[in-house]
């Protein structure tokens, strides 16, 4: 007999002492990754397309396009989708 295995029922229960300062910080890391998430998508995405309207200054957006590359990068390094973390329907 084969074990059926339901993958989206799939739950994760995590627990933190708030009286604990390292077990607070690590709660708060956790309430506050998909704001982090927006930011760096913000960052990532939309900068550029900011600054195009307001300036005109070339060296300053391709300072911005090597602040993104850089970003892309860091985002490469860690495994970090963007994409996948803010659930962008395509």
């Amino acid at each position: 007999m084969h074990n059926k295995i339901d993958i989206f029922n799939m739950k994760a229960i995590l627990e933190f002492d708030l009286d604990n300062p390292d077990d607070k910080q690590a709660h708060l890391r956790c309430v506050k990754s998909f704001d982090m998430a927006c930011v760096l998508f913000e960052l990532e995405k939309n900068l550029k397309t900011t600054l195009l309207h307001i300036t005109d200054n070339i060296s300053e957006i391709e300072g911005v396009d090597k602040t993104i590359e850089e970003i892309d990068t860091l985002f490469e390094i860690h495994n970090i989708n963007m994409d996948e973390l803010i659930n962008l329907k395509k």
